[in-house]
């Protein structure tokens, strides 16, 4: 003998007014928020002007010999290189910062340096790039010409998507034109 199944009727779902929903979800979402405690970091961050404890930098804030800060050190200013306007030749001056790159750079010969091409921010984007990477392989061409090996040097420019000085003056522009030698390794 067979039993039917009845069903439980089935009651229609009650509607919901959209702003109460949102209300609803906006109320969700702050007891969320509110309940996420922030905690305070272990070890604060250096106060800024602090000196640096990198690995460059030895006992009593010294350049460890060979590394990126004793070259900015040992250069004192001339890791970069200016140029004119519209220009990537190498001058009398430019000479001889590249000269100092040079005795540096024997002095570490395992060491490697990046030459960035930089451009003031007239001219569109394309044309400061082309620019800055003729500055670039400028600096790189004198270096080579003073016996640093080639496979030493890699060049890169950055047009004038990192200028120094932001103003838009001459004073500015002439800052931004330039070559910077970084070492890297």
């Amino acid at each position: 003998m067979l039993v039917a199944a009845t069903a439980a009727p089935v009651k229609p779902k009650a509607k919901v007014a959209p702003a109460k929903l949102a209300a609803t979800i906006l109320l969700a979402g702050a007891l969320a928020v509110a309940g996420c405690k922030s905690k305070p970091p272990k070890e604060l961050p250096p106060e800024p002007g602090a000196p640096a404890t990198s690995t460059d930098t030895g006992q009593m804030g010294a350049a460890v010999p060979g590394s990126q800060a004793d070259f900015v050190q040992v250069m004192a200013g001339s890791d970069t290189i200016y140029f004119n306007l519209d220009q990537y030749d190498v001058d009398a001056q430019d000479q001889a910062a590249l000269a100092r790159q040079a005795q540096w750079l024997a002095r570490y010969p395992a060491k490697r340096a990046t030459i960035e091409g930089h451009a003031d921010e007239r001219g569109t984007r394309e044309y400061n790039l082309a620019l800055g990477e003729r500055r670039a392989n400028a600096a790189k061409n004198y270096l080579i010409s003073l016996g640093v090996d080639p496979s030493r040097l890699s060049t890169i420019s950055y047009g004038k998507e990192r200028p120094i000085a932001l103003g838009s003056d001459e004073q500015s522009w002439a800052q931004n034109r330039r070559a910077v030698t970084v070492t890297i390794d």
